[in-house]
This record gives C-alpha cells, structure tokens and sequence, in this order.
C-alpha cells in the first residue's frame, strides 16, 4: 500500500486580489511622477519646414523655447498678422529676450547653466530678419548654444 494518495485531485486555488490595489495605487504613483505637463501655451502659429538634420536633446529641463510666427486666429484682432516673439506664455520685443534668459539662467541650479540650449520654434513663413534679430540678442547674453525645433506644436 503507498503512502500517496494518486487518485485524490486536488482543486487550484483562487487568484487572490489583496495586493492589486497596491499594485494600481503604485503605476498611478509612477505616472503622475513621470508625466510633465505642458509648461507654456502656443499663441503663434507655427509651420516647421522639413527637418534635413536631426538631433536629440539630451536633457530637455535645460532648454528654453522662443516661439516666433503669426499670432493665432482667436488673437489676431489684438495682435495683427504680422510676425510676433513668443516668449514663455505672452508676446515679447527681440529687446525682452536678454530679460528672458536671465530669468530661464535663474530658475537653473548652478551647475546646470551652462548647459541651457535656446530653442527656436520658428513659421516657415517668417522673415528671416526677425530669426537674426532674435540670435543676435542671443550672442548679447551669451547663450551660444542654439538649437532649431522641428516638434509641431499641439493645435
């Protein structure tokens, strides 16, 4: 006679769901951590041309975006259609961007400074004086690295 019982089944046990809250509540804790939200909106609109080189930013917390083109339908009225500065969330002269990285420079912990990259978001359509005007200020205040951003803006 053997000790073992062969023909007793046994029945699978039932998938317990204690932990699944904990589970949910840390994925929810994890996505909110690592989402950003959108920082400024788009008062311009902007039409990238087509992109012959591209780089990958490698820290995009470092770098600043300057928005240049016609301003959208809802403020045209106010604003015209001629081509505007966008800096951070309202329309800005080429002589506010010194104010601007300075103030972009300010918000960076110290060693981190230097290694603020200015993004151009640019229309196809603007003059290219305004692009001038706005990397000469750029030279002014000593933020030399520039980078031309081919990302299209959420409409």
């Amino acid at each position: 006679m053997s000790r073992f019982k062969k023909g007793d089944k046994k029945e699978m046990p039932g998938i317990t769901s204690s932990s699944l809250s904990d589970i949910v509540f840390m994925l929810l804790f994890f996505f909110m951590v690592t989402t950003q939200m959108r920082e400024t909106e788009n008062k311009v609109q902007v039409k990238v041309p087509e992109a012959s080189e591209v780089t990958k930013l490698e820290r995009k917390d470092l770098s600043s975006y300057i928005n240049i083109g016609t301003p959208i339908r809802s403020l045209q009225a106010q604003y015209g259609t001629d081509a505007r500065i966008q800096l951070n969330d309202s329309f800005k002269t080429k002589e506010d961007i010194r104010d601007f990285v300075a103030s972009e420079r300010e918000a960076m912990k110290e060693g981190d400074r230097p290694l603020m990259t200015v993004c151009i978001r640019a229309d196809q359509d603007v003059r290219m004086g305004i692009i001038t005007d706005v990397k000469q200020e750029l030279r002014r205040c000593s933020a030399l690295k520039i980078m031309y951003s081919a990302r299209k803006p959420a409409e």
